[in-house]
Parts: C-alpha cells; sequence; structure tokens
C-alpha cells in the first residue's frame, strides 16, 4: 500500500511539475518583501537554524537570494517562492503564522521531521497551494473545517496527533484533490458526507485513526476513487451499493468491529484487485460475488469468525495470487480446486482447526506456490503432504506446525525441495530422527522442528548451510554432542541475510520457550526472526566449543536443560551481536568468564542466578 501510495503522489507531483512555469533555485535574484516575511517567521518558529539558509537574525537576510537557498524554489518571471522543500532534515520547533505571505507557494513538503504543535489556520489559505506533506511529525490540534485551499490535490497529514473531527468542507472549497491522507492520527466522529464531493478524488486513506460508525456508500461511487484505506478504525458497518459501479482497486477494512457477514456486492467492484478484511468478527461463509471474482488478486479474511466449507470458483478467480482464510472456523478438507487458481503464490489457511484430512493431490499442479502455512489445523499423513509439496517448484516457505500428530518425518532420500528457504513442523510431537533428505536443501535459511519428540543425533551438514541462519531443534530428545560445524554457519558470521522476494502479509507465530514458556512473538516477515541457535531441553552432552565465538551475527544463543559439560569458554564474547544467551541447567564447571560478565550486548545474563552455584561446583 506505501508504495503504490508514493506512486500516486510522485505522478501527480510531476504532473504539476510539467504544467507549471520553468523554476528557479540558483539565480541570484532578491528576495520579495513578502517572502523574507514568511521565512523570517517560519525560522524563528524553528528551534535551531537550517543549514544553507541565513541565520535567523542575519542583517543581509532581506537583500539576499532566498532562491538559492536548500529547499527553495522560486518563479522564473516572478521570483516568487512557489516550493518550500525541507523532508528529513531533523526540523525542530513549531510553524508560525507568517506562512500567509508565502502567498504563491505551490508545494510545502516538511515531512519526517520532528515539527510540534497546531497548524496555523493562514497555511489554509494560500490560493495557490497544489501539494501539502506534513507527514510522520508531530503536530496535534484540530483542523479547521473549512479549509479553503482551491489549487489543493495533494494533502498528507498521516503520522502526527491531529484530533477530533475529519473536515468536513474539505472537498466543497478544494474541488481538484487528487489524494488525501489522514492515517495515524486521532480523528474520530464518522466520515463527513461532503467527502461525496470529492469528485477527482483517486486515494483516501484514514487508516488508524479513531473513525466510527457506518462506511457511507458515497465513498464507493466516487468517480475517480481508485484506493480506499479504512483500516485500524471503529467501523462498526457498510453500506450496501445497490446497483451503482465501484471503480476501486484496493479496499482495505481490515481491524474494525464489524460484527456481520461479508457483503455480497463484489460484483459491483469489477476492477478490485486488493480487498483486505482481516482482524474483524465477520461471520458466515464466503458470498458468491467474492468468490467468482475475476479482478481479486489479493484476498486477506483471517482473524474473523468465517466458518463453513471453503467454496472458491478457482476457474473464475484468474487473477488470484495471495488467499489468507487464517483464523477462521472453516470445516471440512482443503478443497482440490485451490489447484485451479495457477497464479496462487501465497497460501494461508493456518488456525482453522476444523480443517482436516489431508493436503490434496492436486496441490502438485500449483507452478506459482510459493508460500504455504498450514498450521495449527487437523491434518495428516506427513509423508504423502511432502510427496505432493514438492513438485511445487517454487515453494520458498513451508509452515505445517500443529498437525500430523506423533508421525514421523518420512525417511524417503528422493524427497527433493531445491527452492525451499523455510521448513517449519513445530508442536506435532514428531517422532523419529532428522531424515537424510534433508541434506538436500541446500537453500535453507530457517529450520524449526521444536517442540516436537525427536531423537537422534543432530546431523553435521546442517553447519554447510551457507544460508541458514535460525535453527530451532528445542524441546525434542536428540543426543550426543552439538555439531562443531554448527559454529561455522556462514550466515552467522559473515553473510548478508536476504530473501529475494519478500514475504507474504500475512504473520507467522513462533512460540518461544523463554522465561514465561509459550509465549508468543509475531514475525510479519520470516526475515524478521532473530539469528539463532536454539537447542534447549534436550539430551545433549559434550562440550560448549569455544568456535561459537566466532557467530558474530548471532542474537540468540539457547542451549539451557541439557547435560552439556566442562567450562564456559570465555571465547564467547566473540559474538558482538548476542542479545540472549542461555546455558543455565546444564553440567558445566568453573567459573563465569570475566569476559562475558561484563558483556554489555546480553539482555540475559549466560547463567540465570539460581543455577550459578552448579556451574561453579
Amino acid at each position: 500500500m506505501v508504495v503504490l501510495l508514493e506512486m500516486w503522489v510522485l505522478v501527480i507531483i510531476v504532473a504539476l511539475s510539467l504544467q507549471s512555469q520553468v523554476l528557479l533555485s540558483s539565480q541570484n535574484l532578491t528576495c520579495n518583501s513578502d517572502d523574507v516575511k514568511g521565512l523570517r517567521g517560519f525560522m524563528n518558529g524553528l528551534e535551531s537554524p537550517i543549514d544553507g539558509w541565513w541565520p535567523k537574525v542575519s542583517s543581509s537576510f532581506s537583500s539576499s537570494s532566498c532562491c538559492n537557498w536548500i529547499g527553495i524554489n522560486c518563479n522564473s518571471t516572478s521570483g516568487r517562492i512557489v516550493r518550500l522543500k525541507l523532508p528529513n532534515h531533523i526540523l525542530t520547533g513549531s510553524v508560525s503564522d507568517s506562512f500567509s505571505n508565502l502567498n504563491h507557494l505551490r508545494t510545502l513538503n516538511l515531512s519526517h521531521n520532528f515539527l510540534k504543535g497546531p497548524l496555523p489556520v493562514s497555511l489554509f489559505r494560500l490560493p495557490h497551494l497544489e501539494v501539502v506533506d506534513l507527514s510522520d511529525n508531530r503536530f496535534n490540534g484540530v483542523l479547521p473545517p473549512n479549509i479553503n485551499l482551491p489549487s489543493l490535490q495533494v494533502l498528507d497529514i498521516s503520522d502526527n496527533a491531529f484530533g477530533d473531527s475529519l473536515p468536513s468542507g474539505l472537498c466543497v472549497n478544494s474541488t481538484r484533490i487528487h489524494v488525501l491522507i489522514f492515517a495515524a492520527n486521532y480523528f474520530n466522529g464518522t466520515i463527513p458526507l461532503e467527502f461525496g464531493n470529492c469528485n477527482f478524488l483517486e486515494h483516501l486513506d484514514v487508516a488508524s485513526n479513531y473513525l466510527s460508525g457506518v462506511i457511507p456508500k458515497f465513498l464507493f461511487t466516487l468517480p475517480k476513487l481508485v484506493e480506499l484505506a479504512l483500516h485500524d478504525n471503529r467501523f462498526t458497518d457498510i453500506e450496501g451499493i445497490g446497483n451503482s459501479s465501484s471503480h476501486l482497486v484496493r479496499l482495505d477494512i481490515s481491524s474494525n468491529r464489524f460484527s456481520r457477514n461479508i457483503p455480497d456486492f463484489f460484483h459491483s467492484f469489477p476492477n478490485l484487485s486488493y480487498f483486505s478484511a482481516h482482524s474483524n468478527n465477520l461471520f458466515g461463509g464466503i458470498p458468491p460475488s467474492l468468490s467468482h471474482s475475476h479482478s481479486i488478486s489479493s484476498l486477506s479474511l483471517r482473524n474473523n469468525s468465517l466458518d463453513g466449507k471453503i467454496n472458491f470458483n478457482c476457474s473464475a478467480m484468474v487473477n488470484l495470487t495471495s488467499l489468507d482464510l487464517a483464523s477462521n472456523s472453516f470445516s471440512g478438507t482443503i478443497p482440490d480446486t485451490l489447484a485451479s487458481c495457477q497464479k496462487l503464490k501465497a497460501l494461508n489457511l493456518a488456525r482453522n482447526p476444523k480443517l482436516k484430512g489431508q493436503i490434496p493431490q492436486t496441490f502438485k499442479n500449483l507452478p506459482s506456490l510459493s508460500y504455504l502455512s498450514l498450521s495449527n489445523c487437523s491434518l495428516n499423513n506427513l509423508s504423502t503432504a511432502l510427496k505432493v509439496l514438492q513438485h511445487c517448484p517454487n515453494l520458498t516457505v513451508l509452515v505445517l506446525t500443529m498437525n500430523f500428530y506423533n508421525e514421523q518425518l518420512p525417511p524417503d532420500d528422493d524427497l527433493q525441495f531445491k527452492s525451499l528457504k523455510a521448513l517449519v513442523i513445530a508442536n506435532s510431537n514428531l517422532t523419529g530422527s532428522i531424515p537424510p533428505w534433508l541434506k538436500g536443501l541446500t537453500q535453507l535459511q530457517l529450520l524449526d522442528f521444536s517442540w516436537n519428540h525427536m531423537t537422534g543425533s543432530i546431523p553435521g551438514y546442517l553447519g554447510n548451510f551457507k544460508s541458514l541462519f535460525y535453527l530451532d531443534l528445542s524441546n525434542n530428545s536428540f543426543s550426543g554432542e552439538i555439531p562443531k560445524n554448527l559454529t561455522r554457519l556462514e550466515s552467522l558470521i559473515s553473510r548478508d541475510i536476504s530473501l529475494k522476494d519478500p514475504s507474504p502479509s500475512f504473520p507467522f507465530f513462533k512460540i518461544r520457550n523463554m522465561s514465561a514458556r509459550g509465549s508468543i512473538a509475531q514475525y510479519n516477515q520470516i526475515m524478521r526472526f532473530p539469528p539463532l541457535l536454539d537447542l534447549s531441553y534436550n539430551l545433549l552432552t559434550g562440550p560448549i566449543w569455544r568456535e561459537f565465538g566466532n557467530l558474530k551475527k548471532l542474537h540468540v544463543l539457547d542451549l539451557k536443560h541439557n547435560n552439556l559439560s566442562g567450562t564456559i569458554p570465555g571465547s564467547l564474547s566473540g559474538m558482538r551481536s548476542i542479545e540472549t544467551l542461555d546455558l543455565s541447567f546444564n553440567s558445566l564447571t568453573g567459573t563465569i568468564p570475566t569476559s562475558l560478565v561484563n558483556f554489555q550486548h546480553l539482555q540475559t545474563p549466560p547463567l540465570k542466578e539460581t543455577l550459578v552455584y552448579v556451574a561453579i561446583f
């Protein structure tokens, strides 16, 4: 959403540039007296000077050329300031009322600074102002209800602390607006009826506020609106669209307070590509107009109360690439017809415990499938599941946690997952040992077999995986020594960790067995998992290798609750990125090395206080 929004704003700004007269940024023109007053007042409101500008009290301020100052552009004929752009300049202070003197200003961009306080009313009365970007500051207060900016086309005041109602008269006086962004503020109340006059509006974003009531029908029928972001508010219902047709391409109503079924109105959205309604209390099934949509590419309905069978007409949904139905109450089996969605790249059916049976054989025919999460369902026959999924040539992330209870990883040598970068089969009471076919997963970056009943030794070939940065084998019954090869993992020594493609928007859940066992850490992107080696709660013996100190990129080393012996190597201080080091509940002897006692990076001590006695004696 952010990338698309930036593209919209960029297109509009470029268009404005082409339409405007030639601008000057370096000619030696004397500042217009009104502009001098405006700039002087602006500078006086700041708490520190702007690099490249005259000091506040300079005697030559009035006769200098402000047109060659950083962030200022002037009109080639009049010499008047038409652009003031100072994003990311670490500006602090407030904006003064002197902006009324900059009455030829067309573009104002003070985004990504630390400016505070209310905005002066005079800012909303500049007749030529076309683009206003004040996003990501600390502005507060109330916007005037009747903003009088007749030339305004782009207004972005997101990520501030504005409150009260949205300005009702905005599109009455500013009829040419294309982009309105009010996201991440404290606006409350309802969407003003006057927004129905925004006939040129293409993008409206009021997400992450405290807006409530019913989402009005007129928003869907604005003639040029293509992107509508209403998520993270308190809306309780949505009006029907009747026989009208909408031009919307993206609609996000997620994280609100809907308690109803999904409206069956998607036949009125022939261009809708992205629809997200996750994290509400929607119930019932998938309406026919949605399950037959030709235009939908990305659909997110996770974290609701939807039930019944999963029923999509993939013969009609020819553009579907991402489907997220996690955390609902769908029942029955995974439909084999999903394989007809040939463009499907990301599929999340996790946390639907009433889904049962096996992964359909037809999933062999999903050539684009890259991300698959089926955790916490009621699936069985792990051996068949893996034999089916190995035929998905682009499968990158596979999450099967909390399924296949008491089964065993198949020992077949011929299983191949050449593209797999993340494999998670945790909390399933799996038995047996780590199978030999895992050796072929040379692209693996993340491996999690935690909370199972697996036995045998940890294979040393895991240390040969050049990209492996996250290994969790905790809460099993692995025995023998820790493979010394794990101290040679390249991604934990010097390599940069990166996936070629971004992870899907749906979250991955990881249960960490820290002090509060069972606490949940959520990572929306696979790459947000911290570099980790967790071998805790096993039956491992032998020493803690001094070479672990070479793992400069490692954030978490958890070896607690084993039967490791010997001393704690002082070389562990070489793990310069370490945040958690837990060696407690072992059979270690000697003292804690001074280099670890004074280790500044640690968030937890290497041996819990209750275990120091055992470590020493």
